[in-house]
């Protein structure tokens, strides 16, 4: 398979349709979960698929919204496996025990408890099955008029009244997560529920393996449930709508039909799955429909209004504003006339996991803006503290002294700045933490906060736990209780100021339970560098959050320095240029094929980057655009590997000494070693902790890292890159992923060049791709319009 995305299919071509812009959400791994399952004959409709890869490249293509069907494990959520890799297996063991993961989803799990008491409260129950009821129902009727033409927007959803400025709700509090206890392990399904499922998948042509997923998912009564609706099988990870096509006509016969309101409801909800995968938290209504017609859904519209019935599914509808209207102002003599003006409209539909994740981010946010921090520090003891700093390091301290929310952002070199706001802050008294995407950036930021020379921006991150006092964790081990100062009686953190940094990656669900963890009083700073990817994970938080400017925002004016911080600072405004490099900071390499690339890849690692430049080799990481291909991370890998910690590769393909990466969860990718292997699995060297990942668990978890892919390498630094770019990547190559892969580098980079003129083409044209997301819409009528 080749690094090159599969092209856009029916699904995506709906809704997406910008042509050649990759997108930015994930690069996906694409194992069919469903091999042998017969796909529906041309009754359905269906479409003929796109040969499968065997991923998708780096970053999917304007279009795709993770094309392929099923939901793959983001390219770099899922180091250690393949989105449909081992599906059966990873529903073999369900039951079995927890990762070391088990204190971080616990956290999600107590997330998941309060959306589920929001939905009791704002929701009321279907009627039959049928129609909605209620504020949903009024919606809904509404948008199909204005839609029909029968009404115009403006008589149907009306001028919205100026919302009055009222404080937001205050957080629903939770109790501090305890520690994993082998007690809290759930059990799995019943053996005898697991082999009725069997049964009925060997009957539909399914694979058995997939029994204890589709039986952990549909619960005890999962026979019963597939044979009355078959397309409920489409909620299994690795499972193609043309493939639930296949078991649903083994199944049900002569009454199979591209029609049935089952099957659309189960397609749509699968679309709006597939659009969460690349981004989107929630799909403009046209761009749905088409997806659904092309998917072979008859009735499109049918099938919206029965998926929304159903409640699984919401709608919503924002308000736009025209071209050229300003926002904040109304004229008292145009007001009646305004009335009768039609005022565009957008309908959205989304999972209702996704919709209360980003209402409940906006509602913390807001808290955050209109509340008034704590008062923990006088006023002459912050502008002291201003004024012993520097540039706009200063700046930020005084943005930070009156409000409890800022921004900042810049390049590697701003970090200084965040640095100098938390010694500060800690000598006014405060309790005063940071945040960091992972541990590379965490034990390179505590570093620097901590004033250390000894650890120059060019040297590797210190493997062993982060010294004591630095008050720097990781985010993940942050909300988990896993690491930093806990929480107070009251569920909140036990702080007074918090960093965020690699704000850029922080998804709606991420950032809800953030917003809703942080004291009354307490301040945000979200730090990060605009120009790298976005979040693995749905949404563009820290962007939407710099569009709405709601609250300070500090540029940091610090640039990077040396060729490379002129290399990447063009980059982020859309020029490559040359760059004097009379130290050999950057090299290029030109190849002419990808087994060329492979070749002068394990060449510059192994023996030309230690010897002309002096870094070693387990210094230096290997950036690739997809995990497949000829020059992808898994042929590069395996390459290196060979040259560097060469052996038989016992357990599962790994070694002691191999180099790797870990992924408990999807989002988090902890670099390490292996240090050996026996019955209780593969131990690693993870950020200087002990990591035992179960044999089981070692295909989806674990991958060698000599080679990773941008998103995997996002908060990381290293003081030599190595970035492979070969002629297959072309449509994968995208301003944000050459900014992140070209940034990496501390001290040296080497561009293993075979795209000739697609990779300036790509930094000046090819810009991230939009995310659909409702956060400036839900913060609008919360937060007054600064100044």
């Amino acid at each position: 398979m080749s690094t090159q995305p599969e092209p856009a299919e029916d699904t995506a071509d709906a809704v997406d349709t910008e042509p050649g812009a990759p997108g930015t959400a994930q690069e996906a791994e694409r194992d069919d979960a469903m091999d042998g399952v017969p796909s529906a004959d041309a009754e359905t409709a269906e479409e003929p698929q796109a040969p499968e890869p065997d991923d998708a490249g780096a970053e999917a293509s304007a279009g795709e919204i993770a094309g392929a069907g099923e939901p793959p494990a983001a390219e770099d959520a899922q180091p250690g496996g393949e989105a449909g890799d081992g599906a059966g297996a990873a529903g073999e063991d369900t039951a079995a025990q927890m990762s070391e993961a088990e204190a971080e989803l616990a956290a999600q799990r107590l997330e998941r408890e309060r959306i589920e008491r929001r939905k009791a409260e704002k929701q009321r129950r279907i009627d039959s099955g049928a129609k909605l009821s209620g504020t949903a129902a009024e919606l809904l009727a509404a948008v199909r008029a204005v839609e029909s033409g029968e009404k115009p927007a403006a008589t149907v959803f009306g001028e919205p009244r100026p919302a009055p400025r009222r404080p937001a709700p205050e957080p629903v509090r939770r109790p501090q997560p305890a520690p994993a206890e082998p007690a809290a392990v759930p059990a799995g399904p019943a053996p005898e529920s697991v082999q009725a499922v069997r049964r009925v998948l060997t009957e539909g042509g399914a694979p058995e393996t997939l029994a204890p997923q589709t039986a952990a998912l549909l619960g005890e009564a999962a026979e019963e449930s597939l044979r009355a609706d078959p397309w409920q099988l489409l909620r299994v990870a690795g499972v193609r709508p043309e493939q639930a096509d296949g078991f649903a006509r083994a199944l049900l016969g002569a009454e199979c039909g591209p029609d049935d309101e089952r099957r659309g409801r189960a397609i749509t909800v699968w679309l709006l799955e597939q659009a969460a995968l690349t981004g989107h938290t929630a799909l403009e209504l046209p761009r749905l429909t088409a997806a659904l017609a092309q998917r072979g859904v008859p009735d499109p519209d049918a099938a919206v209004q029965s998926t929304l019935a159903e409640g699984e599914a919401l709608v919503f509808q924002d308000a736009l504003e025209e071209t050229g209207a300003r926002s904040g102002t109304v004229d008292a003599g145009t007001e009646g006339a305004d009335e009768t003006e039609e005022r565009p409209v957008r309908v959205l539909v989304g999972l209702e996991r996704y919709a209360l994740a980003e209402e409940s981010l906006a509602d913390g946010l807001a808290r955050l803006v209109n509340s008034v921090p704590k008062q923990d520090g006088a006023a002459e003891d912050w502008e002291r503290a201003a004024a012993s700093a520097q540039g706009s390091a200063a700046d930020l301290i005084r943005a930070v002294a009156g409000h409890g929310l800022v921004l900042h952002t810049g390049g590697e070199a701003s970090l200084a700045e965040p640095a100098a706001l938390l010694r500060a802050a800690r000598g006014l008294g405060l309790r005063a933490w940071a945040a960091a995407h992972g541990p590379l950036g965490r034990d390179r930021f505590a570093a620097l906060s901590a004033g250390r020379p000894a650890a120059p921006p060019d040297s590797p991150a210190p493997d062993g736990p982060v010294p004591d006092g630095t008050h720097v964790v990781t985010l993940a081990g942050l909300l988990a209780g896993a690491e930093g100062p806990g929480r107070d009686a009251d569920g909140a953190l036990d702080l007074d100021l918090l960093v965020v940094l690699d704000a850029p990656q922080v998804d709606v669900e991420t950032g809800a339970l953030l917003a809703e963890s942080l004291p009354d009083g307490a301040r945000l700073v979200l730090a990060g560098d605009p120009g790298v990817l976005w979040s693995v994970g749905p949404g563009r938080v820290f962007a939407d959050l710099l569009a709405a400017r709601i609250c300070p925002q500090i540029a940091s004016r610090r640039p990077d320095p040396g060729p490379l911080g002129e290399l990447v600072s063009g980059i982020g405004i859309g020029e490559l240029s040359q760059v004097e490099a009379p130290g050999k900071e950057v090299v290029i390499v030109p190849v002419r094929d990808a087994g060329e690339a492979v070749h002068r890849t394990v060449q510059l690692v192994a023996d030309s980057v230690p010897r002309a430049i002096g870094v070693p080799a387990e210094e230096t990481q290997v950036i690739t655009p997809g995990h497949g291909g000829a020059a992808g991370t898994r042929v590069l890998n395996a390459a290196l590997k060979e040259r560097l910690n060469p052996g038989p590769g016992r357990f599962g393909g790994f070694d002691p000494g191999d180099r790797v990466v870990h992924s408990p969860v999807p989002g988090r990718t902890l670099p390490g070693r292996v240090v050996r292997a026996d019955a209780d699995g593969l131990h690693l060297s993870c950020a200087g902790e002990t990591v035992v990942v179960p044999k089981e668990r070692l295909e989806r978890t674990v991958r060698h890292g000599w080679a990773l892919t941008a998103h995997q390498a996002v908060g990381g630094r290293w003081p030599a890159v190595v970035v492979v770019l070969p002629g297959d990547a072309v449509q994968a190559l995208s301003r944000p992923w050459v900014y992140t892969a070209f940034g990496r580098a501390a001290r040296h980079l080497s561009v293993v060049h075979g795209v000739d003129q697609a990779l300036p083409r790509a930094v000046a044209e090819v810009q991230a791709k939009p995310r659909t997301t409702r956060l400036p819409a839900l913060l609008a009528p919360q937060v007054p319009v600064s100044g």
